[in-house]
C-alpha cells in the first residue's frame, strides 16, 4: 500500500464504482462522466462521513480540511495501484479492534460507506473475485431496491439499453454509463484521435483482456465459498492507530 508524506493513503471502496470525476486516457485530456451524478457521489460520501468544511480547488478536487472524524477500514489486500481496498464505516464503533480479523457479514456491509452508496443509486455495483457471495448478494439487493426507486442515476442510466455515442462530449456530458466501459470508451476515442466509429471497438475490447465473471460461473463461485468460508476474514484498522495493515490471507485460483 502506498502512502503519501503524511502518512495517508488512498482507498478503493469494495464492490462499488461511482462515475468518473478525473479520469486521464492514455495520452489524453482529463475527463468526468455527467454531472450530477460524477460530483453528487463524492460529495453525499463525505457528508455521510460526517465531514464539513471540506473545501476543492478549481479542479473539484479535495484541497483542505480542518474536520477530522472518527471512522475505521475492513480490508484484506492493495490493488495494483497501491490503493486499500476497503469497507469503510464512520464513527468510533468498529466491529473490531484495530489490527484484529473478523467475519466481515452482510450486518456489518449495511454499515458503511460502500453499502450507503448504492442505496442512494449514486453507485454501480461492480464485483471482483475476492468479494464474498452473501456480501455480493447485499449489494445487489440494495442496487435493486434503489433502481426500483429511481433513485440517483438510474433513471438516466443507459449502460444495458444503449447510447448513441457521436463523440467524446457523449460520454462526459450525456451518456450515464458503467464507469468501467466509460473508461474503455474513452480510451478507445482518444487511440482513435476522436471518430466514434464503433468498428474497431470490440477488437480493442479483445485486446485488453479484461477478466468478467459469467452467471454460469456461480455454481463454481459457490462451491469455493463453502470450501473457504473459514478463511473469509478481514482486518480492521482505525486511521488514527496508524492505518491498516495488510496481509494478503487467501489466494484464489483463476475461474474456469
Amino acid at each position: 500500500m502506498r502512502r503519501n508524506r503524511r502518512g495517508g493513503a488512498q482507498l478503493r471502496l469494495d464492490g462499488i464504482d461511482t462515475l468518473e470525476t478525473h479520469y486521464r486516457p492514455p495520452r489524453g485530456p482529463e475527463l468526468h462522466q455527467p454531472a450530477p451524478f460524477a460530483g453528487k457521489a463524492a460529495d453525499e460520501l463525505i457528508t455521510w462521513l460526517g465531514f464539513s468544511g471540506v473545501q476543492r480547488n478549481a479542479n473539484g478536487i479535495v484541497a483542505s480540511s480542518h474536520d477530522p472524524q472518527p471512522g475505521y477500514v475492513l480490508t484484506r489486500s492493495a490493488d495494483v495501484h497501491g490503493r486499500c481496498v476497503a469497507l469503510a464505516g464512520r464513527g468510533a464503533d468498529a466491529p473490531g479492534s484495530s489490527g484484529t480479523f473478523i467475519n466481515v457479514t452482510p450486518e456489518h456491509l449495511r454499515l458503511t460507506a460502500n453499502h450507503h452508496q448504492l442505496t442512494e443509486g449514486l453507485a454501480y455495483p461492480t464485483f471482483y473475485r475476492k468479494l464474498f457471495i452473501d456480501l455480493r448478494k447485499e449489494m445487489t439487493a440494495a442496487t435493486q431496491q434503489a433502481r426500483q426507486s429511481d433513485l440517483g442515476l438510474w433513471p438516466r442510466e443507459q449502460t444495458q439499453n444503449g447510447a448513441k455515442v457521436e463523440g467524446m462530449s457523449t460520454l462526459t456530458d450525456t451518456a450515464v454509463l458503467l464507469p468501467k466501459l466509460f473508461r474503455r470508451l474513452a480510451d478507445y476515442l482518444q487511440l482513435n484521435d476522436g471518430d466514434p466509429s464503433p468498428a474497431g471497438f470490440r477488437a480493442y475490447l479483445a485486446q485488453r483482456e479484461d477478466r468478467l465473471f459469467h452467471p454460469l460461473h456461480r455454481a463454481v463461485d459457490r462451491v469455493r465459498h463453502r470450501r473457504r468460508c473459514h478463511q473469509r476474514q478481514y482486518r480492521t484498522a482505525h486511521p488514527h492507530t496508524g492505518g491498516p495493515r495488510l496481509r494478503r490471507e487467501v489466494t484464489d485460483p483463476p475461474l474456469p
